[in-house]
């Protein structure tokens, strides 16, 4: 049995690849191939507009798929959210789909769009929007390059941001936040319904996660005397407690901690003056809570 799964092609492919690395899933597909090469023989996948992948998946021609909220909404799909995956092509965090409008516009709210029109490629989502904030504005589908339209061909723009620099760029201001979009494993209802999917499913989720979530951690390694450990023990961060075991034939101790990352910079030193020895900081490819 296979488990038939939807990654997106284009700008979040080379991520979404060194995520399933990081995951255990070594990804390889030709430059013009839709069908990659995967390193386990019970997973088939398939590349795809991200766009795409919610209607193939609630029709049920995937098993799953990894897409944004926006993108499940827009589709109007209904399907299992499996996992919520928080990475994209350059940050961290949520994008956001933002209405934006020239700096110079007249425009300044929601309620300014009445009778106004709007360049979008998530046109159900926007509509939506705009309908729930008592708007009536004409929404119209944007095939690309939907931030120069604004304001010689539309007066608004509904579009996707992850820093918010391209709206600054194209000398756009914000005037409204639609929604925050992450990624989701989601799945297809008959194929959640599938124990031998649905394990399948949990298990790659289990996975991702777990990878996703080492990004902002790192392991490190010190030898401490034993005269010292209390120092030290006050000075280290972690998730629960320090690993300490006990060295031959010593009263030294070795102490393993697992933090954030961001503070391993300024730790070290601190560590090193309060006496500890042999520091090791070594990266991490998953952590399962």
């Amino acid at each position: 049995m296979k488990l038939r799964l939807g990654l997106p092609k284009g700008s979040l492919q080379e991520a979404t690849f060194q995520l399933f690395k990081q995951a255990g899933f070594d990804l390889a597909v030709r430059s013009r191939s839709y069908f990659p090469t995967v390193n386990d023989p019970e997973l088939e996948v398939v590349l795809m507009r991200a766009q795409e992948i919610p209607r193939y998946v609630h029709d049920g021609v995937l098993d799953a798929g990894l897409s944004g909220l926006d993108w499940i909404m827009e589709n109007n799909a209904d399907v299992v959210e499996v996992a919520d995956l928080v990475y994209a092509k350059s940050t961290s965090n949520p994008i956001r789909l933002v209405i934006a409008v020239s700096n110079d516009s007249n425009i300044h709210s929601v309620s300014d769009l009445n009778g106004k029109r709007i360049a979008t490629e998530l046109v159900r989502v926007t509509r939506n929007y705009l309908e729930e904030n008592g708007v009536q504005a004409y929404v119209e589908y944007s095939y690309g390059a939907t931030e120069v339209k604004v304001p010689h061909l539309v007066d608004a723009i509904a579009d996707i941001t992850e820093t918010g620099s391209s709206i600054k760029a194209n000398n756009l201001r914000i005037i409204a936040t639609v929604l925050e979009s992450t990624t989701k494993l989601h799945a297809n209802n008959h194929s959640w319904a599938d124990p031998w999917k649905k394990e399948k499913l949990q298990n790659l989720a289990v996975l991702l996660q777990g990878a996703l979530r080492a990004r902002s951690k790192a392991g490190l390694k010190m030898n401490v005397p034993g005269d010292k450990l209390e120092i030290i023990l006050n000075i280290i961060p972690a998730m629960k407690q320090p690993t300490i075991s006990q060295l031959v034939h010593s009263n030294w101790v070795a102490v393993e901690t697992i933090l954030e990352e961001r503070q391993v910079r300024d730790l070290i030193p601190a560590l090193k003056r309060a006496g500890a020895q042999d520091i090791i900081e070594y990266p991490l490819k998953k952590v399962i809570p």
